[in-house]
């Protein structure tokens, strides 16, 4: 697996994000085709052809999000405690979530202090993830 840094950390799962991408949209599309050709006596199943395309979208949508959720509470709970181990303080509680997440990439020798900066100037995301020296690759994320 190669060295994560700031160009190369997201990540892409060819499996969900181009494969099945593209079975689905095969899909759709021959569900649209056969619901345009279809006569009185197959229009029922047509239907519910067209009827699954959602339900699909929303069980691929769903199963994304849900493990990301899952995991931001991880990353939530680890940083804490990180933070808590380094400062014998709580993490600041003004710390939005994806700043917390960006943090996660941050040495320990420059943690502390990027998470200073990051609260005192309200930094997004990607502009923490840009300011860390020394990367801490995260290869465990879905």
């Amino acid at each position: 697996m190669k060295t994560q840094n700031f160009k190369n950390h997201t990540q892409t799962v060819f499996g969900f994000h181009g494969v099945l991408f593209f079975l689905y949209v095969v899909f759709a599309a021959g569900a649209f085709n056969y619901w345009a050709r279809s006569s009185a006596d197959n229009f029922y199943l047509a239907s519910l052809l067209l009827f699954l395309l959602p339900i699909l979208l929303l069980v691929f949508w769903y199963l994304r999000v849900f493990a990301l959720k899952a995991q931001d509470r991880a990353i939530r709970a680890e940083e804490r405690l990180r933070y808590f181990i380094m400062t014998q303080k709580d993490l600041p509680s003004d710390l939005r979530l994806s700043q917390i997440i960006a943090l996660r990439f941050a040495s320990d020798e420059e943690f502390v202090d990027l998470v200073e900066k990051a609260r005192a100037e309200k930094l997004p995301a990607k502009e923490i993830k840009a300011l860390i020296k020394n990367w801490k690759g995260d290869y465990h994320r879905v």
